[in-house]
């Protein structure tokens, strides 16, 4: 997994909490890597919550469901998808999630945070990892590809009147926005 970097100690804390402060069930997240933001994101859920997780690298689902495996997590709580999410989340039901959490590909944060608040049930949490991406998005002379297109979603988010969001400083960043 070379290039790829887990989620912090402090954002898995973050996504617990939100995990069990807003009840959620029904969980889908953009980018699975090793598993480490499902396992936050269960031991937030109660027993019954599923965790739908979507990445085009299967060796990633396969370390995830080895990783969810080993810590006690039956199979029947998760669904890991090996495919391109773009292609993916249309396929996914309306309303359906609680919490829609997006760390995959960078150069496709707009697309991912827009099929998100089709996914989302009025209350739900849009989170977005790595929103501050090592420091560049706040800096206007940073014009990488990847810092681009984050301030491109963030503004889609905090443009929109279906969202209240706030931006935590945890990790590399972390936008949070609850869907109206």
């Amino acid at each position: 997994m070379a290039g790829h970097v887990p989620i912090s100690t402090g954002v898995s804390a973050i996504l617990t909490v939100l995990a069990a402060t807003t009840g959620a069930k029904a969980v889908v997240e953009v980018g699975t890597l090793m598993g480490a933001s499902a396992l936050a994101f269960f031991d937030g859920m109660g027993k019954d919550g599923i965790l739908t997780s979507i990445d085009a690298d299967a060796e990633h689902q396969l370390a995830a469901r080895r990783f969810l495996t080993a810590a006690g997590h039956p199979s029947s709580r998760f669904r890991l998808i090996a495919g391109t999410p773009l292609e993916v989340l249309p396929k996914l039901r309306d309303g359906a999630y609680d919490i829609v959490f997006i760390n995959g590909d960078k150069l496709e944060y707009v697309e991912y945070v827009a099929g998100a608040l089709r996914l989302l049930r009025h209350g739900g949490l849009l989170i977005v990892h790595d929103v501050l991406w090592n420091n560049t998005v706040a800096d206007p002379s940073a014009e990488g590809d990847e810092t681009i297109i984050i301030r491109e979603a963030l503004e889609a988010v905090t443009q929109s009147e279906s969202y209240t969001q706030s931006l935590l400083p945890v990790g590399n960043g972390l936008l949070v926005a609850v869907k109206h």
